[in-house]
């Protein structure tokens, strides 16, 4: 007769560790699943020309800091030759008290009464009591002008001393905002890294033909406003093409605030260097249909951009990284308002 045993039951150690395994595929399945998949050309386009932008607002306060360091070092360079030459001036005032002291030694230190008492010729005595007189004025004077001196070179050096603590303040915040930009553009040249061959040189065609097609533009009939806006916008013209690079003002590249600034200098007008400063100057124009090419234009709610108004709702600008200058449609950018210079 055939003996029926029951099926030996796996133990329940045995059990728990198939159960966990198990869960754990399930687990590394599911977050397998949800990943983010590789971001596609699109999105990384968006987000480098996020960085660009954010590099470009980092320029504008880098140009800052450099315009107000070279301030700072005029006034520098001009307070300590004030106090190079107040030495100076001292040093021939103390030369003159030394005469004079000189003067008075020589006549020797006897009293004045005694002296005309005992003198041999009272008129030539009391002459030499006058001139003697004539000499302690002068030292009282030198004296004086000694202690004026001495008073507006400690404050001249202290004044140098601050000015110099202000530059070293600068320079930091120079480097520290040079390092920002860098690495937004590190960051944006990762993200490109991070896409096939195919998909850099299709960003790329798109740029080069971005940048080929808005060299040219419509620009209607307008008349500028005046004879020194009109060569403003003629030289930035003759840098159509010319690549933008973060701070620099020409003449074989520009960052939007380098070309407005070169632009109006070739019409021997002198602006400030930075988009923020620049909009404080001249007659303001909030309509945008009351614009004459020429005018300055301002975009972003920090105004970290300019260009200049070209005629039929066109600016002429140097854009980002990546960019020329260029004709662009003022509709693309938020728009806040002109200036005319």
């Amino acid at each position: 007769m055939a003996s029926h045993r029951r099926a030996k039951q796996p133990g329940r150690a045995r059990v728990t560790v198939l159960t966990a395994t198990a869960a754990a595929a399930v687990a590394l399945t599911s977050q397998t699943a949800q990943a983010d998949p590789k971001p596609g050309k699109s999105e990384v386009k968006a987000k480098v020309d996020k960085l660009y932008e954010e590099a470009a607002k980092a320029t504008e306060k880098l140009n800052g800091a450099k315009e107000h360091q070279g301030k700072l070092q005029k006034q520098v360079d001009n307070l300590q030759d004030k106090v190079a030459r107040g030495q100076d001036e001292l040093n021939e005032l103390r030369d003159t008290l030394g005469s004079v002291a000189s003067a008075q030694y020589r006549s020797g230190g006897m009293d004045p009464a005694l002296q005309l008492f005992l003198s041999s010729d009272p008129d030539t005595y009391l002459e030499k009591a006058s001139a003697l007189d004539q000499l302690g004025a002068k030292q009282s004077q030198a004296i004086a002008e000694i202690q004026g001196k001495q008073r507006s070179l400690a404050q001249q050096r202290q004044e140098a001393q601050e000015k110099l603590g202000d530059l070293a303040d600068t320079r930091k915040e120079l480097a520290d905002k040079k390092r920002e930009v860098q690495t937004k553009l590190g960051d944006a040249q990762r993200l490109l890294n991070s896409l096939t061959a195919a998909e850099r040189a299709a960003i790329k065609q798109d740029e080069t033909r971005a940048n080929r097609t808005q060299q040219r533009a419509e620009l209607g009939d307008s008349v500028p406003a005046s004879q020194r806006a009109a060569a403003a916008l003629a030289a930035a013209q003759s840098k159509i093409g010319k690549p933008y690079v973060w701070s620099a003002s020409g003449p074989n590249s520009f960052d939007c605030s380098g070309l407005t600034s070169w632009s109006y200098a070739q019409a021997d007008v002198s602006i400030p260097r930075t988009s923020q400063a620049q909009a404080q100057i001249g007659t303001r124009i909030t309509s945008q249909s009351a614009l004459k090419p020429g005018d300055l234009v301002f975009f972003y709610g920090d105004l970290h951009h300019v260009g200049l108004y070209a005629g039929n709702g066109q600016v002429l600008h140097s854009p980002r990284t990546g960019a020329v200058v260029r004709y662009e449609s003022m509709n693309n950018m938020p728009y806040q308002f002109g200036v005319r210079v």
